[in-house]
């Protein structure tokens, strides 16, 4: 049980990771082209799109969805190790 809550913490660590990078690697617009930030943003991008949908672009410029993102993350992984536990 305990290698079970050990494995969705870190999953949901990793994911959150992923969103931090693909923020900061926004804001640099050479990386934006490396295959590195081809490969965070093709396993983020589609859960950020989902509050996307929801929340545009403020101004074109201030993206919301990762702050929501994480707000949902955070919600999942406590509701699913209440569950478990």
């Amino acid at each position: 049980m305990i290698y079970l809550v050990y494995i969705i913490r870190l999953v949901f660590t990793v994911y959150s990771l992923l969103i931090v990078i693909r923020i900061f690697g926004s804001w640099f617009p050479n990386l934006q082209h490396s295959r590195f930030m081809h490969f965070i943003a093709h396993y983020t991008d589609p859960y950020l799109n989902i509050f996307r949908r929801f929340i545009p672009p403020i101004g074109g410029v201030l993206d919301l969805s990762p702050l929501i993102g994480f707000f949902v993350l955070q919600l999942a992984q406590k509701l699913l190790l209440m569950l478990i536990l």
